[in-house]
């Protein structure tokens, strides 16, 4: 006599999901009228120069970040449609990374010292050739596609944040003003890769290969829409010399301990969302049940959404502390929450749970560290100082790939502590950074 057995299908709860919507409309709605701020990027009152390129640089922002988001919702599916194994999928993260660390470290160094604008349409082309190249080849290289990919997202860390705050300070810089703009970008990151996330859903069928609407055909006409806009609309200054530039960044960058821990901050951040976002998923399914990951999938940036809300509650509104304070009591709280992770606790509920508050801790802790670069970092440095404050996070990330993936001699649940553990010490960074404030307050090094 045989014997059935039942898998368990475990759904999320989807008040959960009208939670976070209904409380990121309300954290929107509700904060103009209890916040002491002058202006927002949808007051008519803005300078009209500014306000013109704030909703023309939230628009190309949208849709380099659907860029972003149709490969990593979309790659794992097309990588397996192909026949791809376990082993060749983590070849192709170990070869992003290294390309990340080898050649997305200099890439804001280049940025400072070539502008900007030649970099970020350096991002548009690489998503136009990989897209290109998948549309003419059924079986296109996945390594190139790696390489590729792994460059635009390191240029994505740093090109469009440096971008808005030096147009911000050509047409009339106001600090509250590029406030709003910091979280506005975690909000409309996180909504963009939602919406890739319904794009690659409706473009996929049983054989997208002879779907002319492919996400590949998708990314080809954004980013070709994005090569132009960028070329047509974004007038830049010419750049320093080799030589300003390399005595500059040694005066700001090296020789200043303010610029080293909120650099070693950022990694922190970088490590910990890389490990959670590589990891989640199999975390949340290892006991075995049946999950429907793409409806946790949006739970979690709706968490992050609601966070990067609460940035100007934080900052300006009723509830105004110092940002280092701020940033000290949010990477305790991340921290905490992924320490307890690591446990490798299986009730799946409160695994959602905590990963949608870790998420939520994320946006606020993005804009807040954007802020602080406002005030120590020079605008002509900044773009270096992203991408060489990166490079220590994506040294760690190719280590535990390499470990966890071809030797086997790390789990997961160590690679998400070493992720806590480092949010913790970010938290210290954040304490000496306030107390170093206080004996040298704030160098903004722009206008108001």
């Amino acid at each position: 006599m045989g014997v059935v057995i039942e898998s368990e299908v475990w759904e999320n709860n989807q008040p959960l999901s009208i939670f976070i919507f209904v409380s990121c409309l309300l954290s929107i709605v509700c904060l103009p009228q209890n916040s002491s701020r002058s202006s927002t990027v949808f007051d008519q009152s803005l300078p009209s120069s500014l306000l013109r390129f704030q909703r023309k640089f939230l628009l190309v922002f949208c849709s380099a970040s659907v860029m972003e988001g149709m490969w990593s919702v979309f790659g794992e599916y097309e990588m397996a449609y192909f026949g791809f194994n376990k082993d060749q999928m983590v070849s192709s993260l170990i070869i992003g990374s290294a390309s990340a660390l080898f050649v997305g470290t200099f890439l804001g160094m280049l940025s400072d010292l070539i502008g900007r604008k030649k970099v970020s349409l350096l991002f548009c082309i690489l998503h136009l050739f990989v897209a290109i190249l998948k549309t003419i080849f059924s079986h296109p290289s996945i390594w190139l596609a790696s390489v590729c990919l792994s460059l635009a997202t390191s240029i994505f860390l740093f090109s469009f944040e440096t971008w808005m705050v030096v147009e911000h300070d050509k047409l009339g810089h106001r600090l509250d003003s590029l406030n709003e703009m910091f979280w506005l970008m975690t909000f409309l990151e996180s909504a963009s890769l939602i919406g890739s996330q319904v794009f690659a859903n409706w473009f996929i069928s049983n054989d997208f290969e002879k779907n002319m609407l492919s996400p590949s055909t998708f990314t080809s006409l954004l980013s070709f829409i994005s090569i132009i806009f960028i070329t047509q609309e974004w007038k830049e200054s010419p750049p320093s010399t080799f030589n300003e530039y390399q005595t500059s960044f040694k005066t700001h960058i090296f020789h200043d301990k303010r610029i080293w821990l909120l650099g070693w901050a950022q990694s922190c951040v970088h490590f910990s969302v890389a490990a959670v976002w590589i990891l989640w998923a199999p975390t949340i399914v290892g006991d075995g049940r049946e999950v429907n990951l793409g409806l946790i999938y949006p739970c979690l940036l709706g968490a992050k959404m609601l966070g990067s809300t609460m940035f100007p509650w934080f900052i300006n509104g009723p509830l105004s502390i110092r940002t280092e304070d701020c940033l000290v009591y949010t990477f305790i709280t991340s921290g905490v929450i992924l320490s307890i992770v690591a446990y490798d606790y299986q009730e799946i509920g409160i695994l959602v749970g905590l990963f949608c508050l870790f998420h939520a801790s994320i946006g606020l802790i993005l804009p807040s560290l954007a802020r602080l670069r406002t005030f120590y970092v020079p605008n002509e440095l900044r773009g270096g100082m992203i991408t060489l404050s990166l490079a220590p996070a994506n040294a760690a990330i190719l280590f535990c790939l390499i470990q966890r993936g071809y030797n086997k001699s790390i789990e997961n649940s160590t690679i998400i502590a070493f992720g806590g553990i480092g949010l913790l010490s970010a938290a210290v960074c954040m304490h000496f950074l306030k107390q170093s404030g206080k004996q040298s307050p704030h160098q903004n090094f722009h206008k108001h």
